[in-house]
């Protein structure tokens, strides 16, 4: 024993900073190759780590979810596992780039010089202004420059933020999604996809966020309750004999109305299938259709179907074979150019009114046109509904006609759906009602994926396209490069057969601008970290994962798509196991999110309450369970606290009782405390093995309070007694106590435990082996009731207002016989406690200290 290294005062302050340095030193944590190799992939335990958005801050609900995936991963290695645990960064992507426009005050324009002396206006986030009109505008090379720069020096925080957490993390196994050889991964997975028939090129309806300027998948909607009006709108009958009456939430999109569409079993509007209606203002004429999702209690039971106020307008457009007629641009304003069928010139002149505002200004202009020429029937009534957003944008999404890349999902593929949903049930969820989201998302996909952006800041698509003879794109002729020239940048690189000067003239090529969506690429994060195509060796040791720890808002996101990846490329799952963690709510129950401004920054609550602490929290959670936190009052932070002290103070208590050379458990009290210590052992590991972290804290911790006010105060005296027969029994069941015990709390306390174990072992807790039932035959009930009887002992000193070291001159317990024959085991030790002369024992139904005689005080 090191008695040399235990401090006076044990404190947890500096314990983050010691160990993580010494863990690097170590290599703790390092992934051993040699060793991985030789055990085969049974014997490894690989992690398809979250990366995190390399974009401002990490939160409160990182760190929750995080600590979840290290306790596992930290039980996996003390069970002999060799452990694969790295780290990736989400660099690219829209919140990137929005948080350096605005950190720089700059936004990019493709078509400016590349700057290399460039300065932006801004330096350290002091542009508040979020404004494209005051951002300046640079080189799309100067842009991504700037987005380089500041990922990876958010990505510096987010590591030290994680080192003083605590995580695991091998810090050699880390790759971003915007590496060389991230590019070269991700563009060789989508040639694939696409030499496959799975990846594809269509012109098509687009959800798009006009502040971003790019096209948004479905799995990144949300629903957001905005105000809205119903306006009521008078459609002519063709034949002159009324109107039709629609309420409509778009009037400004009248000009782009194809058709009205009613319930079949309407009997309003039956007569009128297959005849024609004319519009108000632009008279055009559209056919009154039936189709099924037409609501008969919404609005007047008949709606327009515009190209496109919302995504029924899409289905209803795709199914009833209408024409397109578009009026919105890609900038959210109505283009300049009327379709074809606005035709009169009073129809062309109501539009003219229209052109180049926006829709709040478009629908404010028809509104008072409708007014002006009767067609509308009273004032807007308002209401508020949900509407589309993307969940990172700032205004309600609307519909374009875009050309975009798409990956079939099952939307439109029975097979693969099915394939997927097969897949999804080979996975062990932890919680397994997670499973059912999965398959709820995947059932209900309506498109396939759209992968293209038209951002900057990502993995360029890998795609030129040959040109007529007119200059214009022939997208039959798709030209890709072969496997061994990626990654590639078709804005700069030249497809193979070209040259340079042939770009973007008649006969030549143009290279694809657009790039993947995020999801895109970090749908491939287990071929990112095991080295998919680049290290085979490693991707045969780690793959399938045996994890993916994640949240339970981006199932369908991250987790789908690298399921789709995974079914497309390897017909597999691409982990065994699936563990799903809960949302972090404010004291309102209200999910934490910037959005709300209800977010919590984790670095003032480590420093503040120091990193077991906090670590201690989030393992107190059950998977997918959410967890309420008030940074105000964090009540489950400041027990972990006071948790780990303890275990400080107590291994520097029990540290002190030397354990005599050949000294063997003799005692009751010690076996029977060991004895309920396998239980514990053998509950904590079941736990954790199921992903039950919280379990697992919760029968470690319960035993280690009641070992310590208990136990150590029952055995404390035999084990400072040199002269007693069952002192080297106490000492050795206290140290074998407290090296299990450690054991226990380490994937969770990391720091305290490591520091503890410090004090008498080499090496680190966290590469020993996890605990095992020593076997050792004693009695359960003998701690319990002696345990029992100390209560009772207490409370009765404390009725009588005597201190607890005030002697008994007689004490009187009763209880079952049972219970008496194993109190009677450890009389010694309750005597010495209690400071008791004699015991008196009565039989009765329920264990009690029945009377109490004190010695007399001193006066």
């Amino acid at each position: 024993m090191a008695d040399a290294l235990i401090p006076d005062k044990p404190a947890l302050e500096g314990l983050e900073d010691k160990w993580d340095a010494a863990w690097t030193e170590q290599g703790t944590y390092l992934f051993d190759r040699i060793r991985a190799a030789e055990v085969g992939r049974a014997g490894i335990f690989s992690v398809d780590t979250p990366p995190p958005t390399a974009s401002g801050s990490l939160h409160i609900g990182h760190v929750f979810s995080y600590t979840h995936t290290d306790v596992k991963v930290r039980f996996e290695r003390m069970r002999g596992k060799t452990v694969f645990y790295p780290m990736g960064w989400d660099d690219n992507g829209l919140p990137t780039e929005r948080r350096v426009q605005n950190y720089y005050g700059v936004r990019c324009d493709p078509s400016l010089p590349y700057d290399p002396d460039f300065t932006p206006p801004f330096e350290g986030g002091d542009n508040k202004s979020s404004r494209a009109a005051d951002q300046v505008p640079v080189s799309r090379r100067n842009f991504i420059e700037l987005c380089e720069k500041l990922t990876v020096e958010d990505e510096k925080h987010f590591e030290a933020l994680w080192r003083s957490l605590g995580l695991s993390v091998d810090w050699t196994q880390t790759y971003r999604t915007i590496s060389d050889d991230t590019l070269r991964t991700s563009q060789l997975a989508f040639l694939r996809n696409l030499e496959r028939g799975e990846a594809y090129q269509a012109m098509a309806p687009t959800l798009w966020d006009i502040d971003f300027r790019s096209a948004i998948a479905q799995a990144e909607l949300e629903d957001r309750d905005q105000p809205a009006a119903y306006h009521r709108v008078a459609f002519h009958k063709a034949d002159g004999s009324g109107d039709v009456h629609i309420e409509t939430t778009r009037p400004e999109l009248l000009p782009a109305c194809v058709a009205l569409v009613a319930h079949p079993d309407d009997e309003r509007y039956q007569p009128l299938f297959g005849t024609t209606v004319r519009t108000p203002l632009f008279d055009v004429e559209v056919p009154v259709l039936a189709h099924p999702l037409a609501q008969q209690d919404k609005g007047s039971g008949i709606a327009m179907i515009c190209t496109f106020g919302d995504v029924t307008d899409i289905i209803w457009w795709r199914e009833l074979d209408l024409p397109n007629r578009t009026i919105l641009g890609q900038d959210g304003r109505v283009m300049a150019e009327a379709p074809d069928v606005i035709a009169s010139d009073a129809a062309k002149a109501a539009y003219a009114e229209l052109a180049g505002k926006t829709v709040f200004s478009a629908k404010k202009r028809i509104v008072e046109l409708l007014q002006e020429s009767g067609e509308m029937e009273g004032a807007p009534q308002p209401f508020t509904h949900a509407v589309k957003f993307y969940e990172k944008g700032d205004r309600p999404l609307e519909i374009v006609s875009t050309r975009q890349w798409y990956i079939r999902n099952g939307a439109r593929d029975e097979a693969l759906r099915d394939k997927l949903i097969a897949l999804g049930r080979e996975v062990s969820w932890h919680p397994d009602f997670m499973r059912v989201r999965f398959e709820n998302w995947t059932n209900g996909l309506t498109g396939d994926w759209l992968v293209s952006r038209q951002r900057f800041f990502g993995v360029p698509i890998p795609v030129w396209y040959g040109l007529d003879e007119n200059g214009d794109r022939d997208y039959t002729r798709v030209l890709t490069p072969d496997a061994a020239s990626l990654p590639i940048d078709p804005t700069t690189d030249v497809p193979s057969g070209y040259t340079e000067d042939q770009r973007g003239v008649p006969g030549g090529f143009d290279g694809e601008a657009d790039i993947f969506d995020t999801w895109a690429t970090s749908s491939l994060t287990p071929q990112l970290a095991g080295g998919w195509e680049r290290d085979p060796e490693l991707w045969n040791l780690v793959a399938p994962f045996d994890v993916r720890p994640q949240g339970q808002d981006i199932i369908r996101t991250w987790l789908f798509s690298t399921m789709l990846r995974s079914a497309l490329e390897d017909d597999c799952a691409p982990w065994t196991d699936a563990a799903i963690s809960g949302f972090i709510v404010d004291p309102d129950r209200k999910k934490m999110s910037k959005s709300k401004g209800n977010v919590v920054t984790p670095a003032d609550i480590l420093a503040q309450h120091g990193s077991d602490a906090v670590r201690y929290w989030a393992a107190s959670s059950r998977l997918g369970t959410d967890a309420a936190f008030d940074p105000q009052n964090p009540t489950q932070i400041k027990i972990g606290r006071r948790l780990a002290i303890k275990v400080l103070n107590a291994a520097k208590f029990v540290l002190s009782f030397p354990v005599p050379e050949g000294a063997q458990v003799t005692h009751a009290l010690d076996a029977s405390m060991l004895t309920t210590l396998d239980g514990v052992v053998r509950d904590a590991t079941k736990a954790l093995e199921s992903f039950d972290h919280a379990r697992a804290l919760e029968v470690t911790e319960s035993f280690f309070w009641t070992f310590c006010d208990d136990y150590l105060e029952l055995v404390k005296e035999r084990a400072y007694n040199q002269t007693d027969v069952g002192q080297a029994s106490a000492a050795l069941a206290l140290r074998t106590a407290l090296s299990t015990m450690l054991r226990l709390f380490a994937p969770v306390i990391a720091f305290a435990a490591e520091e503890a174990w410090s004090w008498f072992n080499e090496g680190s807790v966290h590469t020993s082996s996890w605990p095992e039932p020593l076997g050792t035959q004693g009695d359960t009930a003998v701690l319990k009731v002696v345990g029992e009887a100390l209560i009772g002992i207490r409370r009765a000193k404390t009725e009588a207002k005597a201190s607890q070291k005030t002697p008994v001159t007689r004490v009187a317990i009763a209880g079952p016989p049972a219970s008496l024959d194993a109190l009677r085991l450890a009389e010694g030790d309750l005597k010495a406690v209690g400071r008791i002369a004699e015991i008196v024992y009565a039989e009765a139904d329920e264990l009690a200290v029945t009377d109490i005689e004190l010695a007399p005080q001193e006066a």
